[in-house]
């Protein structure tokens, strides 16, 4: 029985390294091709059961001086950018796709407050079809949030790993071998990934040790005299 549960746990631990290493990956082109997909069916007038709502928000947002026909071909638009952005995942277009997406949070949940009338016009003030799909935004409004913290400036999803080497204890390896190990990954065109596992370290240790060596290294840099301009 112990055996086996022993063979429990190292799957799950399998699988959830996999989910610490590619689960924001997944999430990014998932939430990327529905975005494509809604942006697109918005370009056909009467396919989308949102283009009522789309351009009626617009028209409060804006004050009436978008004509609706343009004001669905913007949101339209919008939305496919943020999708191709999505799946493309290049660093600068995430960064813009995140404040885009940003942008449009507003217009996707702005509804709530525009039009709560119709949202929850069922019985009991139960959600409409339309207030149903506003409410599911929510959960893309959470998804795009974890998105950003995961890409945006560098943010990255990483897993404390149990020591299973002793010379890989941090109380164990020596500053120099620390160093060693974070030039291994910044400068020597190594991934992270890659050196964690030769060195059977957590990637949560490698940026801890990464993050204290470019702080000394740049108190380092305005401490020395000799470097002044």
């Amino acid at each position: 029985m112990t055996a086996l549960l022993h063979r429990f746990i190292a799957l799950e631990n399998v699988v959830h390294r996999v989910l610490v290493r590619r689960s924001i990956a997944w999430l990014r082109i998932s939430v990327g091709a529905i975005f494509l997909a809604f942006g697109v069916l918005k370009y056909f007038p009467g396919v989308s059961p949102a283009e009522r709502l789309a351009t009626d928000t617009t028209n409060v947002l804006f004050l009436g001086l978008i004509p609706p026909d343009v004001a669905i071909v913007v949101v339209a638009t919008m939305e496919c950018f943020i999708g191709l952005c999505f799946l493309i995942g290049s660093g600068t277009l995430m960064r813009v796709a995140i404040w885009v997406l940003a942008a449009q949070f507003v217009g996707i949940l702005s509804p709530l407050l525009i039009e709560p009338g119709t949202l929850f016009s069922g019985p009991h003030h139960a959600p409409t079809l339309e207030g149903q799909y506003v409410l599911k935004d929510i959960i893309l409004v959470a998804a795009g949030l974890v998105i950003a913290a995961g890409t945006f400036r560098g943010g990255k999803l990483v897993r404390e790993e149990p020591q299973s080497n002793p010379a890989a204890d941090p109380e164990i390896l020596g500053a120099e071998r620390k160093l060693e190990i974070v030039l291994s990954a910044t400068v020597g065109g190594r991934s992270v990934e890659e050196v964690c596992d030769e060195q059977e370290i957590s990637e949560a240790a490698f940026y801890e040790w990464r993050d204290v060596t470019l702080a000394a290294a740049a108190g380092a840099l305005e401490e020395s005299p000799g470097l002044e301009r």
